[in-house]
């Protein structure tokens, strides 16, 4: 697992960081810990708010009810 991310940052003629240099290896890591957590992401966090949110309309009724109420 990766600890500590060794970087450099660039800065533009204001001061502001606009690039950020890491060592390959690490980036290697970082991109194998983003590809890990990405497979199944979304539908592992959702499983655990089953049973927790109860509607009493259709889903995307209830989407577009309150959209419209943004206008």
């Amino acid at each position: 697992m990766l600890r500590t991310i060794h970087k450099k940052i660039v800065l533009n003629e204001n001061n502001k960081p606009v690039e950020v240099i890491i060592n390959y290896d690490e980036w290697k890591e970082i991109e194998q810990l983003l590809e890990s957590t990405k497979k199944g992401m979304v539908r592992e966090r959702l499983k655990d708010y089953i049973g927790i949110l109860h509607i009493e309309e259709e889903p995307l009724d209830y989407q577009r009810r309150i959209r419209s109420e943004w206008k």
